[in-house]
């Protein structure tokens, strides 16, 4: 098992299923996933970035509310090395695009996409500065 002692942003979806096959497609790795007692609702779920980090997912309004954000309300940033590889696989899922792949004048190159429930998820270079 992997631990991380860093940030994990949590968030709430009504399909968390559908989100997770999306975060597969580009580029994340299944964590665990644990269903509360009716085996459909999830109550934890964790998806981790292959570069460091991962995000908590669960669904929204069924569980326990300490995670809850409400639709299109949260906001992620990856760290990714790569962000052309990641920006290819975004635009094969046919992500909405809310800014294209461009380069910064504070040095870091990326783009930023909306899931099916408008989170925005931003992959760039930036890993902060000096």
């Amino acid at each position: 098992m992997t631990t991380d002692h860093n940030v994990w942003p949590g968030l709430t979806y009504d399909d968390p299923l559908a989100v997770r096959a999306w975060l597969l497609r580009l580029g994340f790795v299944e964590g665990g996933c644990y269903f509360a007692d009716d085996g459909v609702t999830v109550h934890h779920s964790e998806m981790l970035w292959p570069e460091g980090g991962r995000v908590m997912l669960s669904s929204r309004g069924k569980t326990d509310d300490t995670f809850a954000v409400g639709r299109g309300a949260g906001s992620v940033y990856v760290v990714v090395d790569d962000p052309d590889a990641v920006h290819a696989r975004a635009k094969d899922v046919g992500a909405a695009f809310v800014r294209d792949l461009e380069d910064t004048d504070y040095g870091s190159r990326g783009f930023s996409i909306l899931d099916a429930e408008d989170n925005r998820w931003s992959f760039g270079t930036y890993a902060g500065g000096h």
